[in-house]
């Protein structure tokens, strides 16, 4: 198994997001802290972290949030030069809602400057020349235009590889008896794709009781080259054609699960950019994932680079074994 050359063209919105600071329900909030929040970007961040060439693909509003948004993306190593600036429709806005059963999200997006993205973004310099374009299933829920760029990038003959990130996220799908469901939609993307994430329990949410496990979901999904079904804290699964490895999730100290998803994708590529090893790309994965999981915001520092390689080349007893609870700031 091995990933194509050329650089990771990430296409897909980043929000502003407020959260209240320190994290409490909104509703008894004082302030909010502003930071930034986009599935797409935060592949591009992680991949950057791990030395992958990246691009971020999208559209901002002529506005403080905007301007926010592409410096904190380009400060962390990835090329926005493909982001436009739409001076007529406003930057997207999330606001999170902490609560004792999880996050909710509240979003202000609607009509932002990346739903006005189309198919035209395909034909940029910023996207010619890419090995790989990264997407997400968030992509096509937010405007017509959208669906349409995510078809034609997955459409036959195309000049890069695609991988897609299913990410449901059930608030951003109409539901009135003329709306297409999510499931049929994203269960078609998918299997146009080459590499496609999925999580079990979102899978099972998407698709009913006939998805029980790993296997399951590779018999829905039999389209791409490359399936990795997330199953939580306890293990990931990746088919590569029929043949699967599976790998146990590290233990790590959870403080908000948040970019998790994004952190893992983007440790698999770049692990299987690098080794083109199914195993060793699940463990940069998990590895990555850690690093989302100990910080509030979606994305945290990696694992000390020393501790990568030695998780990354230990036995299945050692990796199993290993714990990854340090706090944030702590790591290297």
């Amino acid at each position: 198994m091995s990933a194509p050359a050329g650089p990771v063209v990430c296409i897909g919105e980043t929000m502003a997001a407020l959260a209240p600071d320190p994290v409490a329900p909104l509703d008894d909030a004082e302030l909010l802290r502003v930071d930034i929040a986009g599935a797409e970007s935060n592949v591009a961040v992680y991949l950057a972290d791990h030395g992958v060439p990246a691009r971020w693909v999208s559209a901002l509003g002529d506005d403080p949030f905007g301007r926010r948004v592409r410096e904190r993306i380009a400060a962390s190593g990835v090329d926005v030069s493909g982001v436009r600036t739409d001076s007529a429709r406003a930057t997207g806005l999330l606001i999170k809602d902490p609560g004792a059963d999880g996050t909710r999200v509240h979003y202000y997006r609607r009509g932002s400057a990346a739903a006005a993205l189309s198919p035209e973004v395909l034909r940029t310099e910023a996207v010619r020349g890419a090995g790989l374009v990264h997407l997400t299933g968030i992509t096509p829920a937010l405007s017509s235009s959208c669906r349409a760029l995510v078809e034609e990038a997955l459409s036959p003959g195309r000049p890069y590889s695609v991988s897609f990130d299913v990410n449901h996220r059930p608030a951003l799908w109409p539901s009135g008896p003329a709306d297409e469901p999510a499931a049929e939609v994203l269960l078609s993307l998918a299997n146009r794709a080459d590499i496609v994430f999925v999580g079990l329990d979102e899978a099972q949410e998407l698709w009913g009781g006939a998805v029980t496990d790993a296997a399951s979901v590779r018999r829905l999904l039999p389209g791409p080259g490359t399936l990795v079904v997330k199953d939580g804290s306890r293990a990931s699964t990746a088919f590569v054609g029929p043949v699967p490895y599976t790998v146990p999730a590290l233990t790590v100290r959870v403080v908000e699960p948040v970019g998790a998803g994004d952190a893992f994708a983007a440790g698999f590529l770049a692990g299987l950019r690098e080794s083109g090893d199914p195993v060793r790309a699940l463990r940069l994965g998990h590895l990555t994932a850690a690093s989302a999981l100990g910080v509030t915001a979606d994305h945290g520092p990696l694992p000390p680079r020393d501790r990568m390689r030695e998780l990354l080349a230990a036995d299945e007893k050692t990796w199993s074994a290993a714990t990854l609870e340090e706090p944030a700031s702590a790591r290297g």
